[in-house]
């Protein structure tokens, strides 16, 4: 294998010991999580002069890039917003850096540019996206990035005048928008960047080329902390969805007759149950879990005062409802049922009418509805089939593709099957595995694994290019369903929440232990890949069990697991992950802290740990504080370092040739690492 001969650079240890209820934690490079400071930006400067010494002498380098550039540089389509025979999406042609807004008159118009982020100026990170239509289908609203920042500016565009309007929303979050009837205003809830933290979030009436500061307040929800408020939008009614994240998140929800001038009237106040609305004509539909973990859609009935009534019109069934939509006649409710897509039909006082006809090797999601239309879209994939858009109208009955990411690959040269492993506390997971037709069997493979654990998400089959660059070198791909996701229920999901999230650590680990012990592959043959949770998932499990890995590609992570909720807006997850402020969930999350679990001395497999000063769902803290601890501890010869670049984030949104270097880059570190031939 191709050595790091030179060490990683010295990152001075500077401790600090907190006594949390009772217990000393040490934390050793606290002083990385100041991301601005001189001595942090040089500290970034020579691990990216260390990850560059090593990763641009990988051999093959130039074939894996013109590889991955013939992978991803392809006519994409997404973003699909649709009023009247309007359609505005987003589409890249293949050569472009950044996606464009496009228009088409009718289903099969012709594709007419509107907007071009290349028209600003600004380089090639900025990134535009459609948001909504205005109920003409005049006004445009869409999002402007600038890399992968969470963040944006919030733009009108006159699609009959072909200009951008001033009425703009500065960089911020857009927590809810909802043009008015008559296209002349909208209403909105938005928090910029820069906010006084006292700033309490509020909803605002809008009228186009007014200033901002003459915009009505409408509604502004109790004080406090830690609150999100939202708009649901509708004809003649506004719903505001009030969230508070406390030790678990409680909701209230509003109504309120648009131009009313009394009060939004309260509808539900401080549910401990999921709850979300959506407005048909005068109806109000809801998904919630309450008196059902697997949810159910309803009628909501308000009751003058008392707590409205919910009346069925989906019940629950034996799988959890993972997505919904209504259209003009027609109830699209998605379930994953084990590890199967399903999209069953109702009318919309919920008489079942069947169901999508769906591939069993297939995933669907549901991705747009109008009440005003009878159309459903929705996407489409496998593990060795693109993504796809396609189009369901109820009044013909069938499905037709409307757009197809063509990738030069040969599908057709790939299959996947089911094996069943025991976990550490005997219950039965599933795993797929991937290959090459004439590679599968059980003889050992140089093997990739990932998984997610968490959030209820299931792990349904998905193209990626990561993985299909990967199996064509004659890499095996390995996908276990452990218990965090939902494909087995909420109690799947339950089984690995919070402080049990060791059970999702130990299923991953016990599917690399199954894939050893039955010769599928071994600890020098064997990488784990994974993002977001998925990275905390691969981080605590290279800091468990190292003598099982090769290699790790561990991107946009949580590492360290006793500060993530005093950063950015992670106080959000504290229902799934809880905080080392309780001292009931304190013991687990020390347990499982990948960055607290790092030890001196041991010999970690390669580690590529991936972020960018511009994510705040994950801090890039997380990325440093590992990256510094891990290469300070190891006692094993495999390169250990930080790909770093200003403008990634957690949006995927960076520029084509941007994305086609960072993948070459992964590619050819799991290469070398793998002894794959390239």
């Amino acid at each position: 294998m191709h050595p790091l001969t030179v060490n990683p650079p010295h990152s001075p240890v500077e401790p600090v010991t907190e006594v949390l209820h009772g217990v000393p934690i040490t934390d050793f490079y606290r002083w990385l999580e100041d991301q601005e400071s001189v001595r942090t930006r040089d500290w970034l400067a020579a691990q990216t002069h260390y990850a560059r010494t090593y990763l641009d002498s990988l051999p093959g380098r130039e074939r894996i890039r013109e590889r991955i550039r013939e992978l991803l540089d392809v006519e994409t389509y997404d973003s699909m917003q649709r009023i009247g025979d309007r359609y505005v999406f987003r589409k890249r042609a293949p050569g472009q850096e950044q996606p464009c807004i496009f228009l088409r008159e009718g289903r099969d118009g012709e594709d007419r540019l509107l907007i071009d982020p290349a028209d600003r100026r600004t380089g090639n990170h900025t990134a535009v996206k459609p948001l909504r239509l205005s109920p003409d289908a005049r006004l445009l609203l869409y999002e402007v990035k600038e890399g992968g920042e969470r963040t944006g500016t919030f733009e009108l565009f006159d699609i009959e005048k072909r200009e951008r309007l001033p009425d703009a929303l500065p960089r911020g979050y857009l927590r809810g928008f909802c043009f008015a009837l008559d296209g002349r205003s909208f209403y909105y809830v938005h928090e910029p960047i820069g906010a006084n933290e006292s700033t309490h979030p509020a909803a605002y009436h809008h009228l186009l080329s007014t200033s901002f500061h003459e915009d009505r307040k409408i509604f502004c929800p109790r004080q406090s902390e830690s609150l999100r408020l939202h708009i649901v939008p509708g004809e003649n009614l506004l719903g505001f969805l009030v969230l508070r994240f406390r030790d678990t998140t409680s909701t209230d929800f509003f109504l309120w007759p648009v131009n009313c001038e009394n009060a939004p009237e309260l509808v539900i106040e401080n549910a401990d149950y999921k709850f979300g609305p959506l407005f048909q004509k005068d109806r109000i539909l809801a998904i919630t879990d309450r008196d059902c973990p697997n949810s159910r859609i309803v009628e909501v009935q308000p009751r003058n005062g008392r707590e409205a009534e919910f009346v069925d019109v989906v019940p629950a069934i034996d799988c959890p409802i993972r997505e919904w939509a209504v259209t003009s006649d027609r109830i699209y409710v998605g379930y994953t049922r084990g590890v199967r897509s399903e999209i069953r039909v109702f009318d919309l006082r919920g008489v079942r009418l069947g169901e999508l006809p769906i591939a069993e090797t297939d995933t669907v999601r549901i991705i747009g509805a109008s009440t005003q239309s009878d159309e459903l879209w929705f996407e489409q994939e496998s593990f060795v089939t693109p993504i796809q858009i396609r189009r369901y109208s109820s009044e013909t009955g069938e499905s037709q593709a409307w757009a197809a990411r063509s990738i030069p690959f040969r599908s057709q040269d790939y299959e996947h099957t089911q094996i069943w492993f025991p976990a550490k506390d005997g219950t039965r997971i599933p795993m797929f595995l991937v290959g090459r037709r004439n590679l599968m069997g059980t003889r050992a493979l140089p093997t990739v694994m990932t998984s997610y654990g968490g959030f209820g998400v299931p792990m349904t089959p998905q193209f990626s290019v990561f993985v299909s660059f990967l199996m064509e070198q004659g890499c095996r791909f390995a996908l276990p369903n452990i218990r965090g996701g939902s494909e087995f229920g909420v109690d799947w999901h339950n089984a690995a929440k919070r402080r049990n999230r060791q059970v999702a650590i130990d299923d991953f680990l016990s599917a690399a232990e199954w894939l050893i012990e039955n010769g599928r592959t071994t600890p020098r043959d064997l990488a784990i890949f994974g993002g977001s949770n998925s990275g905390l998932l691969v981080g605590a499990a290279l800091t468990q069990r190292p003598d099982l890995f090769r290699a790790v590609v561990c991107m946009v992570p949580m590492l360290d697991m006793l500060r993530y909720h005093l950063f950015d807006n992670a106080e959000v997850w504290v229902d799934e992950f809880g905080t080392a402020d309780d001292p009931e969930d304190f013991p687990a999350l020390t347990r499982y802290s990948p960055y607290h679990q790092v030890r001196d001395g041991v010999g970690y497999p390669a580690t590529m740990i991936v972020s960018g000063d511009a994510d705040r769902n994950c801090n890039p803290l997380h990325a440093r504080k590992m990256t510094a601890r891990l290469q300070a501890a190891n006692a094993s010869e495999h390169p250990i370092f930080l790909d770093y670049n200003t403008f990634r984030g957690h949006s995927p949104v960076l520029p084509l040739s941007e994305r086609v270097a960072a993948l070459t880059d992964r590619m050819a570190f799991l290469c070398e690492q793998l002894g794959l031939r390239t």
